[in-house]
């Protein structure tokens, strides 16, 4: 009879030499079913406190019914799009990841598909075995010298920039978050994303799929790369315009490109990718060496152990940290929290090194989950909202060497709960503050210098403008031209006819359109679109 604490079902054909924190733990017993269809998988289920997949297994709503005494789930991989993760909550079940094990051959996978491009390999190889010998067809182009710009900066384009100075490349690099102090550390160039589409000679993305990179490799932006520059994608399907870029291809501005992800998987049949030329598919293979599978089992198998047998949460991407009567109690103030941070994110200039969080009201254990809603918000755009939530932000931040302070003060006098944020970046200090007005109705009362007085829900523009006649009406008119509808419209000054601060709510999302032709005004110096859900 096994006497061990914990029962972890492990499915989908994951390492077995991953296992090993699991199998050494004597306070865990590994059951392993390779096939979730196998009627021994749902036998067993209702007996397990842990569950470890890879992509195969759908965990949804109903198969978490069935699993009583679930109380993690661990998918050994970075995406968790196969996990319900709103019902996994609602249930109590952690869900925690394994995002670093996979870096090296995604990394590597990137250097193969690059090399591919370059020299033609694909290309030639198809047209020996169709029994041609047509060297003089396939000259390549060598990696020395050339420019590599990377979309993304993060464990992945590090290893990529590392790998392309080996081969002699000049690498720049374009991500909002990305420090000096790391950038110097890569041996990498900071640029503007205009610097890195329009100099590149091969851009390689790393980004998340979110609202501001989805299609960001658009008709418009592949007609400003270089004639006869190459694309790589090993990030996320969705971040590149399909159709555009078979286009592009099909017009031979661009010599080629590489794609292991797609937004649709697997690829539709129909595809105009399917016979685009110059251009290598792979079956997103990112993580599909031997190693990284090894790698992200021992690391899922190890948080898993930790969140059973310690109790560590510390990687779980949903699992509130406090009891489910103060979450609700403190939601509203969570809410405000997320929603200041989200703004933050959008106002912040440069990559942010730190984060200072004040609160003042009645409650004594508020203050760190408040934090951490205020880092969700802040990171969720940078890394994926799959990536954050309150339990694994403050790691995260961590990880982005983005340091967090926290403040608890004396009651403010003008409001029940008070929320104020100071987000320190290279350009200087940003200073927002939040408060709820009665128990429940959360306001923005502070951007930068100016005391405002806005609902933080759906879409806020936030202009700097000269405080002169006319402004308002002639910003509404323009809105009203791009039909927009406005919900409320606040503008605060320091002193008459200087510089005024103006928080438009709107309806609807606000294009690069609109947003350029507000910029067109004369008396407005910048605008700021921040999505606050």
């Amino acid at each position: 009879m096994n006497d061990a604490a914990f029962k972890v079902l492990v499915t989908d054909k994951v390492s077995e030499t991953g296992l090993a924190p699991l199998r050494g733990d004597p306070r865990v017993e590994v059951i392993k079913i390779d096939d979730s269809s196998d009627p021994a998988f749902a036998a067993a289920l209702p007996e397990v406190q842990g569950l470890v997949v890879r992509s195969a297994t759908k965990v949804n709503a109903e198969m978490l019914a069935q699993a009583a005494n679930l109380r993690v789930v661990g998918r050994a991989g970075v995406g968790v799009d196969n996990i319900d993760l709103e019902a996994a909550t609602a249930r109590g079940v952690a869900v925690v990841n394994a995002p670093a094990g996979n870096t090296v051959s995604a990394a590597e996978l990137t250097m193969a598909l690059i090399l591919s491009m370059a020299r033609q390999v694909a290309q030639a190889d198809a047209s020996v075995r169709g029994g041609e010998w047509a060297r003089s067809r396939f000259q390549g182009v060598e990696l020395r010298g050339r420019t590599l710009g990377l979309i993304g900066a993060g464990r992945i384009g590090g290893e990529v920039a590392k790998r392309c100075l080996a081969f002699g490349m000049r690498v720049i690099a374009h991500d909002p978050y990305l420090t000096e102090e790391r950038a110097v550390s890569l041996r990498v160039e900071r640029a503007s994303l205009d610097e890195v589409i329009g100099t590149s000679d091969i851009i390689s993305l790393h980004v998340p799929l979110t609202e501001d990179t989805r299609n960001m490799i658009s008709t418009e932006t592949l007609a400003r790369m270089k004639k006869g520059a190459f694309l790589v994608n090993v990030a996320r399907g969705g971040v590149v315009d399909e159709a555009a870029l078979a286009q592009a291809l099909h017009d031979g501005h661009l010599a080629g490109a590489a794609l292991d992800v797609f937004e649709n998987e697997p690829l539709e049949e129909g595809s105009r990718l399917r016979t685009a030329p110059n251009l290598v598919l792979t079956p997103h293979l990112g993580a599909s060496t031997s190693e990284a599978q090894e790698l992200v089992a021992i690391e899922i198998s190890e948080a898993v152990r930790a969140a059973l047998a310690e109790g560590d949460l510390s990687r779980a991407l949903n699992a509130p940290a406090i009891s489910g009567a103060t979450l609700k109690a403190l939601g509203p103030l969570f809410d405000l929290g997320h929603k200041l941070g989200r703004l933050a994110c959008a106002l912040a200039e440069g990559p942010v090194e730190g984060v200072e969080i004040r609160y003042a009201g009645d409650s004594d254990e508020a203050l760190r989950p408040l934090a951490s809603y205020i880092l969700v918000g802040l990171l969720e755009n940078m890394l994926g909202g799959d990536q954050v939530n309150f339990v694994s932000a403050g790691h995260l931040a961590k990880q982005r060497g983005i340091g967090v302070s926290r403040a608890q003060l004396v009651r403010h006098t003008d409001y029940t709960e008070f929320v104020e944020i100071i987000i320190e970046t290279e350009a200087g200090d940003l200073r927002l503050a939040g408060a709820l007005l009665g128990d429940a109705h959360p306001r923005i009362v502070r951007i930068a210098d100016y005391h405002v007085d806005i609902v933080p829900a759906g879409t806020l523009i936030v202009l700097k403008n000269k405080d002169v006649p006319g402004v308002i009406g002639r910003v509404g008119t323009l809105l009203g031209d791009h039909g927009m509808n406005i919900g409320e419209y606040h503008q605060a000054r320091l002193s008459k006819g200087g510089d005024a601060l103006a928080a438009v709510a709107v309806d609807g999302d606000v294009s690069a359109e609109l947003r350029a032709a507000l910029l067109e005004l004369g008396e407005v110096s910048s605008a700021v679109v921040a999505r606050l859900g």
